[in-house]
């Protein structure tokens, strides 16, 4: 007997087994495994555990079915993919290690029903012929993009990441984007399902898996010829000098550590040569645990550290006016330090962190005695709109803190005034959260692409890795591993011309899910006549 036949024939609770199973498989496409092969495995049991459910007569119980598996699925996935989250609760173990369980079981279930309301939308189309694959790949694309968005939106190890994890595949994302991408992925990588129709003949379940497998041949070609024949410059006069300090995140709160962090910080910079050449020195997201506006003598250092004409581009706490509550509002900002002592520039995150940065309600809970895990009393204020931040010495930059990598769109400002093409994303972030764990691999995945679809270089300096200079293509020129202390120097790759995905954004995968859509509708209805 088949597997295919031997899923639609086992029990509910062993279909349930076997979705939990092939979704907790499917974590192994992202980093740091990349095993993206593994899903012409595991999808595959999906679209047959969808095949049983669209067996009920009724439309309510089909799409009750397809849920069920789905959201079994999508939980396996996630809690296989995401439990490094739970990490972070470990940093201040007597305040937040109660939460741990919400975050490693409930993160994942709440994220589980979208995967769950792809497949219960996907069973009210659903066939028996090939045209089910591709509706299948169309809903879950759909339902991945509304991850991306719902409730500030949370678009970690979308499907499309599994390929994206291969340069040579990740190529076409700058023409559609992480969303084609994930349609690619689903499309193709499910196409296995249909060699075990036994009702249908032979050449027309092997005609599908070829036409896939050489889909994703020609993508590959073209990726690899891109990467050959791409040619990229660097920006003169430029020199860069990245420090990451793997400093332990328990100290990153402690203020009688002021002293101790900064001596690390500058003792680390100035490491491999000195700071001589350097015209351009990266710290990390959220570096000192001190505002630097009340701190002079960190300033006083800085600037002492600093080549005549050098500048400091620091992740740290910003001081903005008093708000409503009569506190000063805090910002998680970039800042440009000069060398003399002063500040040149800032930029404010915009996209904040749920229960990281601040909480729903948060005056409310505050007087109950809950806090975010930044235990920034009053929790951060976002900032207004994402622009462009002018670094002396080079082109524009788009600044992107933590998580606000992970988001492909709306990701350089446009038709702001003056704003014209950027020059570079930067990314600063502190994963020191998460430990040696897979969650820094996959958030340098996410950030990379980002260069990929824009054709922009990026610079990514992080507290404990992964930091890197890479280029519009995604090659890393260079980079330090997860838990390294050091500098890493280099020059900032020039920008390739706007891409197609920078130009058009989610135009040309909408165009796609059509297309993708229309073919569906076709096969189905010659199904129907065969």
């Amino acid at each position: 007997m088949l597997i295919s036949e031997v899923l639609r024939a086992a029990s509910g609770r062993r279909r349930g087994f076997a979705a939990l199973v092939a979704g907790a498989m499917s974590a192994l496409a992202m980093p740091p495994f990349g095993l993206w092969p593994v899903l012409a495995l595991t999808l595959p049991v999906l679209v047959w555990l969808i095949d049983q459910a669209a067996t009920h007569a009724s439309p309510w119980r089909r799409f009750r079915a397809a849920f069920g598996m789905g959201w079994l699925f999508g939980f396996g996935y996630f809690i296989a993919g995401l439990w490094w989250i739970g990490m972070a609760f470990l940093v201040q173990a007597d305040m937040f290690v109660w939460l741990m369980p919400f975050a490693v079981i409930g993160v994942p279930a709440f994220l589980a029903l979208f995967v769950a309301l792809g497949c219960g939308l996907a069973s009210f189309a659903w066939s028996r012929g090939a045209g089910r694959v591709l509706v299948f790949a169309i809903a879950l694309t759909l339902t991945e993009w509304l991850r991306g968005h719902a409730l500030t939106g949370f678009p970690w190890n979308n499907f499309g990441y599994a390929l994206a994890d291969d340069l040579r595949f990740a190529q076409a994302s700058a023409v559609i984007g992480l969303s084609g991408l994930c349609l690619l992925t689903l499309a193709t990588l499910a196409t296995p399902a249909l060699l075990f129709d036994r009702d249908r003949p032979r050449a027309a379940r092997q005609r599908p898996l070829g036409l896939a497998v050489l889909l994703l041949a020609l993508v590959w070609g073209a990726g690899q010829w891109r990467l050959a024949t791409t040619e990229i410059g660097t920006v003169p006069g430029a020199r860069l000098r990245i420090m990451q300090p793997d400093l332990p995140q328990d100290q990153k709160f402690r203020y009688d550590a002021r002293r101790s962090v900064m001596d690390l910080y500058i003792a680390t910079s100035e490491s491999q040569g000195g700071l001589a050449e350097v015209t351009h020195l990266f710290w990390p997201e959220s570096a000192f645990p001190f505002f630097l506006e009340r701190e002079p003598e960190a300033l006083a250092r800085i600037a002492a550290m600093l080549p005549d004409g050098a500048v400091l581009v620091t992740g740290a706490v910003r001081l903005g006016a008093s708000g409503s509550n009569g506190r000063p509002q805090a910002f998680n900002s970039l800042r440009i330090i000069d060398s003399q002592g002063g500040f040149a520039g800032s930029a404010d995150k915009v996209h904040l962190v749920p229960f990281g940065e601040y909480l729903p309600f948060q005056e409310t809970l505050e007087t109950l005695g809950i806090e975010q895990l930044t235990r920034q009393r009053g929790g951060f204020t976002a900032g207004e709109t994402r622009r462009l931040m002018p670094i002396p010495g080079l082109p524009d930059a788009v600044p992107l803190i933590c998580y606000e990598a992970i988001f492909p769109e709306d990701l350089v400002p446009r038709g702001a005034p003056g704003a014209g093409r950027p020059g570079f994303l930067l990314n600063m972030s502190n994963d020191a959260w998460f430990g040696l764990t897979p969650g820094p691999y996959q958030h340098f995945e996410q950030a990379r692409l980002r260069a990929v679809e824009q054709g922009l270089p990026l610079i990514r300096a992080t507290n404990n890795g992964i930091s890197a200079i890479i280029d519009p293509l995604g090659r890393a020129v260079g980079l330090l591993p997860l838990g390294v202390r050091g500098v890493l120097d280099g020059e900032l790759p020039t920008a390739l011309p706007m891409t197609i995905y920078a130009r058009f954004g989610n135009g040309v995968p909408i165009a796609l899910l059509v297309c993708a859509a229309v073919l569906a509708l076709m096969l189905q209805r010659r199904d129907m006549h065969a």
